[in-house]
C-alpha cells in the first residue's frame, strides 16, 4: 500500500499546488471570455512561482533530477509571464506571450499533478507504462488546443 507523506512541508507543497492549479483553470476560463481578474491572476502566478520554489526544497538525490529540472523550466516560463502581465500589462506582443506563458505554467503544474498521482499507484506497469504516455499525451493537447484559443480569444478590453 502507498503511503503519503504528511511531513507539513510536503502538505503546504501540495496546497500551493493545488491552490495554483484550481486558480490557474480559473484564469484559463476567463481568458475564454476575453476577461482579466487581477485578483485571480495573482493567485495563480504568485502560488505557480510558490510551487517551484518550494519544489527545490525537498531532499533530492545526488545530480540532477526530472523534478529540478520542470522546476527550473516552471520559473523561466513564468519570468516573461509576469513581465508581460505587470509591466507591460498585456500590450501588444505581451499579450500572446503572457497567454502563451500562464497555458504552460498551468500545464507544467497539471503535468507533476499527473505524475505524482501515477506514482502513487503500486503496479509499475501502470505507473511507467502506455497508460501514462495516454492520459499526458491527452493533457499535453489540451493544453496546446487552449493556449492557441487563449491567444485567439483574449483581447480584454482593460490592456
Amino acid at each position: 500500500m502507498t503511503e503519503l507523506s504528511t511531513d507539513p512541508l510536503t502538505l503546504l507543497h501540495v496546497a500551493i499546488s493545488l491552490i495554483a492549479i484550481f486558480s490557474g483553470f480559473v484564469v484559463l476560463n476567463q481568458m475564454r471570455a476575453s476577461l482579466v481578474s487581477a485578483g485571480w491572476t495573482g493567485i495563480f502566478l504568485a502560488t505557480s512561482v510558490l510551487t517551484s520554489i518550494t519544489g527545490f526544497v525537498f531532499f533530492h538525490p545526488p545530480g540532477f533530477t526530472p523534478a529540478q529540472g520542470t522546476g527550473i523550466v516552471a520559473l523561466l516560463v513564468l519570468a516573461p509571464t509576469l513581465y508581460a502581465f505587470y509591466a507591460k500589462r498585456l500590450a501588444g506582443s505581451w499579450r500572446a506571450i503572457y497567454v502563451i506563458g500562464a497555458v504552460i505554467s498551468l500545464y507544467l503544474n497539471v503535468f507533476v499533478l499527473v505524475v505524482q498521482s501515477f506514482l502513487k499507484v503500486p503496479d509499475p506497469a501502470i505507473t511507467g507504462g502506455p497508460l501514462f504516455g495516454a492520459v499526458q499525451g491527452i493533457v499535453l493537447i489540451a493544453f496546446i488546443i487552449a493556449g492557441w484559443r487563449g491567444v485567439k480569444r483574449f483581447h480584454p478590453s482593460g490592456a
